[in-house]
């Protein structure tokens, strides 16, 4: 191509990419086995990097499929051009020629998709990084269809399509629409690999987010805790809520009485075992799965098995998951439902102990006394006025940029807390926004 002759870097690149082409399509002895996936990599990798090598890719395609009469060749330069389509769009100089290739080919089993993946394209931003594992593994087996599997929290999972440029919130909505939840707001996709879970997020393509070389699973679960009240959607309860809250009230993060740890116990007692009282005996042991951690040495376990089978009975008639729900009830009306916590190292507040507390919720940042949960400060979202992570570090301004006080604390969670935060921060603005639209239309 003409745009790449002075510039000796891309031709380079150019030439070599066209080498990868004749390597896939079977046109090029190769002395070494390449994977499939080796190969599109360095075919579409600079291309996603550098735009003025795209059209140039089209044209290596093209130009290696026309008058090509080994129908092996063709049949992988098909999967080339499959792939390339879901990546980035050809300049509009070269759409127009592009179509016209698509279009005189037809009867060729993936022309009709090549040109409507083309035209889809035209009003999307091209992709970031080159074509997934799993589309290469797709299109290697003449299947157009992609198909992911997504965790839940409660241990189920479901099977969905993903396309090449399905974003992240597209896949939220279409999970949220297969479950019948009653909203896809405040869910978010998550990617856990053995040492780390990540928040994707959502405005980037499923398979530029999820680019993972090694073993992973997919988790949608909610990510911000508001317009939440337990009994109103059960099918979000059931999924999302009961088994996204239980852990955070076993690891003894609120603030509560005995009275409501009994009552509580008894209800997480039913959800286990239902209506069979022959497992009562069984309650000392079960004590982890019932009662806050921090919580156990209180009273005996046999003080807790009596006090947890009176609870129980007073709940009779009350069924398995009925029960779940009124265990969200309960613990809903405390200030620190569906906040995330995260305990973090600190020594810029001298006042505060050296390890501390901090949830995030709808309602700010709060920081409180691990030991005795006794709140030692609220920030609202309309105080943060900067925050940021770095290198295990998370740091917050509180104030005003003239005269703010700086919170900097140490933990492996901190791109993870920044990431809730900007998240709940992004909901208030929308909303703020949306509210100001709806104000000026009715003015």
């Amino acid at each position: 191509m003409k745009n790449l002759v002075r510039n000796s870097e891309l031709s380079n690149v150019a030439c070599n990419a066209f080498t990868d082409i004749l390597k896939y399509m079977g046109d090029y002895p190769i002395k070494h086995a390449r994977s499939p996936l080796e190969l599109t990599d360095q075919i579409f990798g600079p291309a996603t990097e550098h735009e003025a090598l795209q059209d140039e890719i089209y044209c290596q395609i093209m130009r290696q499929m026309t008058n090509n009469n080994n129908r092996l060749s063709v049949e992988r330069g098909w999967q080339l051009m499959w792939l390339c389509t879901g990546l980035f769009p050809p300049s509009p100089d070269l759409m127009r020629h592009t179509q016209s290739f698509l279009e005189s080919r037809r009867r060729d089993q993936l022309a009709p998709d090549c040109l409507q993946r083309l035209r889809a394209m035209r009003s999307k931003e091209p992709r970031t990084l080159p074509s997934h594992s799993a589309e290469v593994e797709a299109i290697q087996q003449n299947s157009t269809q992609i198909f992911h599997k997504v965790h839940f929290p409660n241990d189920t999972s479901d099977i969905l399509e993903v396309k090449s440029t399905t974003t992240i919130k597209d896949l939220c909505y279409s999970i949220a629409s297969k479950l019948k939840l009653s909203s896809a707001d405040g869910y978010g996709l998550y990617l856990k690999t053995a040492n780390k879970v990540t928040s994707l997020q959502e405005q980037k393509y499923f398979f530029d987010s999820n680019q993972a070389n090694v073993p992973y699973l997919v988790i949608f679960k909610r990510k911000l805790w508001f317009n939440v009240s337990p009994g109103k959607d059960l099918v979000a309860d059931f999924t999302f809520h009961f088994p996204q809250e239980l852990p955070r009230y076993l690891r003894g993060y609120h603030n509560c009485t005995k009275e409501e740890m009994i009552n509580l116990g008894g209800l997480l007692f039913r959800a286990k075992v239902d209506s069979d009282r022959s497992q009562f005996v069984m309650i000392p042991r079960m004590l982890k799965d019932l009662v806050p951690a921090d919580q156990l040495k209180i009273m005996s376990p046999e003080e807790w098995k009596k006090n947890i089978i009176s609870a129980y009975n007073k709940q009779s008639g009350m069924t398995l998951l009925e029960a779940k729900v009124a265990f969200l009830k309960g613990i809903s009306v405390w200030p620190t439902f569906g906040c995330a916590f995260f305990e973090v190292k600190q020594t810029c507040e001298s006042s505060y102990p050296n390890t501390v507390l901090i949830a995030i919720s709808k309602q700010g940042v709060s920081l409180s006394d691990p030991n005795t949960k006794e709140l030692l400060v609220m920030h609202p979202f309309s105080r943060i006025t900067e925050y940021q992570s770095e290198g295990g570090y998370f740091e917050m301004t509180i104030g005003t940029l003239v005269r703010g006080n700086i919170f900097v604390c140490e933990t492996p969670q901190a791109d993870t807390m920044e990431d809730l935060l900007r998240s709940y921060v992004t909901m208030y603005e929308r909303q703020t926004e949306a509210f100001r639209t709806r104000n000026t239309m009715f003015s």
